[in-house]
């Protein structure tokens, strides 16, 4: 894409105000505004809104709600049945409001991630609520129906219903193949019958379902008439009346309560009491059952019907990937706006400088600000990827390469969301701790942030749970190839590279310098072998579990731990890394940008490796210290390189002020005098405190608390 012009560029992205954090900005090697077009594209940075104007979509999204009396940030702490009121109407007003239509969201898949992302950077209950009724509810409708099913999303789009998305049970989370909720096919009325067999297969933690859905979407085990089972499939059921929100006949619907956070989101549970639903509410895009109860379906045999079903199952885990990536976003972008004007220290005494010039401070951040570039670039080619594979299943595309498409997104969102979730997490805990006592006052935001990120972990599935999925993906190709020769390939290209896996393995590490090793082609070379090596650990560790007689689930239980956990993490890492790579050095990249880009692919990469580096060296591929050293040294070199560039890279990511809320990351960089006026909303000062003249008539007289002698 050719570099926009300086024009166009100001008219989308306005100067950031001066301040303290202008220090920084003028010796950036690079333009901010110049990146934040390049990496986003005209198709995401710009709209047509009915109109012939072109407006930036995002910035759209954000001045409406700064506007809007409805999102002002009170700074009260509500009580929970007031959150969730608040967020339920916050959730109203967007749909009134229609950024985006149907058409826009089928026709542009990544405009739908970025209003996702931009509500998230908001308040995440708000976008949870939201993509929960819009995207989980409303895409599982369209991806997994038929024409049949098309009029719940006029609906959907006027709240005329209201939806949640209901697989997870009491009893069974992870292990979705095996809810207990049952659909039993009536051909005397044409009905299945959604019954929950006792309370530990009611329907749990389901967002939505608490307080506000009219509908789900529920996964129960399909029994035809003869009492066969066809597995796990799809019905729309209604919960309660869209006019009272009293439920429904046969369903005891409540809310489970306060959580650790995200709390404008009303978590609930649901059992079915042999509950009447018709035959057409079943979403019938992998299977169907005809009038008189026979069982049909599109595809040749299970494992192609699986496959297919698959992509609506990841929907969940690639957007918990933004999802994670944007907490990140925000808490690095809180942290080094702080580390750029907080000063301590200093040559002299007195003389201090900004925490961001300690090797140790860029050492703690820099790294993650790398890591949200390349999570981010992988988290959109992942959407779509999966908006392919969904467009692929409307069109009625049964074929092999579309199943496999389905497994291969399937182990990419697996191994996906547990990189994105874990690394957010460990980011912004060190965010928190980078800004000292201040990261702890919650008016800063990084608690929250911890807070609300703290659940990626785990729902959609359990993050070491989820791993399993994608080395057994992994260890499948290897053993077909081994059988029977088949080539290891797959439509994205993620695992073509091991076709050539007895090659890679006779590599070693090579680098004659630190200035070799500050191009991420070098990780890159490391990360293949690292790959194949626990390929190979991994397949003769079940091997060895097998002939020592373990049965299947035995020996892939005690293969796991330091063999294919570690293999999942490191090739969806090889994927990021592939994927930044190969984006940073591609010709169409403006030459005022190779260099930071350049700078941040490597870092990632490198950060990313070392935690390897054990593996490297069991492995043969390192030997001596050299290696290691080697790329511990070009890590700090990339840092202290991307160090000036900092501030720079932040104002690319960062939402304005309104939307990152919080007075030691805001952009004019006037740090303390931010803060202060924080602090004196917050505390009402020359109030004494509201319980003192109750405590005063009770308290004890100091006589009476004298010891006796």
């Amino acid at each position: 894409m050719a570099p926009p012009s300086e024009s166009g560029a100001d008219a989308l992205l306005p100067d950031l105000p001066k301040g303290p954090l202008q220090a920084y900005r003028s010796c950036a090697s690079f333009c901010w505004k110049e990146l934040a077009l390049f990496l986003e594209g005209e198709d995401v940075l710009r709209l047509k809104w009915g109109t012939p104007r072109l407006l930036h979509f995002q910035k759209t999204i954000f001045s409406t709600l700064e506007n809007d009396p409805l999102f002002a940030h009170s700074g009260e702490e509500l009580c929970l049945e007031k959150c969730r009121e608040l967020n339920f109407l916050r959730c109203q007003r967007l749909l009134e409001l229609s950024f985006l239509s149907m058409e826009d969201m089928v026709a542009s898949p990544v405009l739908v991630q970025t209003l996702i992302a931009s509500l998230g950077m908001y308040d995440w209950s708000l976008g949870i609520k939201f993509l929960l009724h819009m995207l989980t509810f409303g895409s599982a409708i369209y991806s997994s129906g038929s024409e049949r099913h098309l009029k719940y999303l006029p609906k959907i789009f006027n709240m005329e219903i209201f939806g949640c998305f209901a697989v997870t049970e009491l009893s069974h989370g992870s292990n979705a193949k095996a809810v207990r909720t049952t659909a039993h096919y009536d051909p005397t009325t044409e009905e299945f019958i959604i019954h929950t067999p006792d309370f530990e297969a009611a329907k749990f933690w389901v967002g939505n379902m608490g307080k506000t859905a009219t509908h789900a979407v529920v996964f129960a085990q399909l029994y035809t008439p003869g009492g066969q089972c066809h597995g796990l499939h799809s019905f729309v059921v209604q919960i309660r009346d869209p006019k009272t929100l009293l439920p429904m006949p046969g369903v005891m619907v409540g809310d489970m309560g306060k959580k650790l956070g995200l709390n404008g989101v009303d978590n609930g549970f649901a059992m079915f009491h042999k509950v009447r639903i018709p035959r057409q509410d079943l979403l019938n895009r992998t299977g169907d059952v005809t009038p008189e109860g026979t069982y049909v379906t599109p595809f040749k045999d299970d494992k192609q019907r699986f496959g297919a079903s698959l992509g609506t199952l990841s929907f969940g885990r690639v957007t918990i990937v933004g999802m994670s990536i944007v907490n990140l976003k925000l808490a690095v972008s809180i942290a080094l706006r702080f580390s750029a004007t907080r000063c301590q220290f200093g040559p002299t005494d007195g003389e201090e400088v900004p925490v961001l010039e300690y090797q140790m401070q860029q050492w703690r951040l820099l790294p993650y600000l790398a890591a949200i570039y390349a999570l981010d670039h992988f988290s959109k080619l992942l959407f779509l990827d999966l908006a392919e594979l969904q467009q692929g299943l409307a069109g009625t595309d049964h074929s092999a390469r579309q199943a496999e498409l389905g497994r291969e997104i399937h182990a990419l969102a697996s191994a996906g969301k547990p990189l994105a979730s874990w690394t957010a997490q460990r980011g912004i805990q060190e965010c928190r701790e980078a800004c000292g006592g201040h990261g702890y006052l919650a008016v800063n935001r990084l608690g929250d942030l911890r807070n609300d990120n703290d659940p990626n972990c785990t729902y959609e599935g359990d993050n070491n749970v989820l791993l399993q999925q994608t080395s057994s993906y992994l260890l499948s190709l290897l053993a077909r190839h081994i059988q029977g020769g088949a080539r290891i390939e797959s439509p994205l290209r993620t695992v073509d590279f091991l076709e050539a896996y007895p090659d890679i393995l006779g590599r070693r590490f090579t680098c004659p310098s630190v200035d070799s090793c500050l191009d991420s082609a070098v990780p890159l070379a490391a990360y293949e072998w690292l790959v194949c090596y626990l390929l190979r650990e991994s397949h003769q560790k079940l091997m060895q579990e097998k002939r020592s007689g373990s049965n299947d689930f035995e020996a892939r239980n005690n293969s796991q731990v330091y063999y294919c956990r570690p293999l999942a993490l490191a090739f969806l890492e090889l994927t990021v890394v592939r994927r930044f790579h190969e984006y940073t050095h591609q010709p169409h990249v403006p030459p005022g940008l190779r260099a930071v880009l350049g700078r941040l692919s490597a870092l990632y990469a490198l950060w990313s490796l070392s935690q390897h580096t054990a593996l490297l060296y069991q492995g043969g591929y390192f030997s001596g210290e050299r290696a290691g050293k080697m790329i511990q040294n070009a890590i700090l070199e990339l840092c202290s390189k991307l160090k000036d560039d900092a501030v720079a890279l932040v104002d690319v990511i960062a939402p304005p002020d309104f939307v990152l809320d919080s007075p030691i990351g805001r952009a004019d960089g006037e740090l303390y005098k931010n803060l202060w006026t924080a602090v004196l909303l917050e505390s009402k000062v020359l109030e004494r405190p509201s319980w003192w003249a109750e405590f005063s008539i009770r308290k004890p007289s100091m006589g009476s608390l004298k010891p006796k002698l």
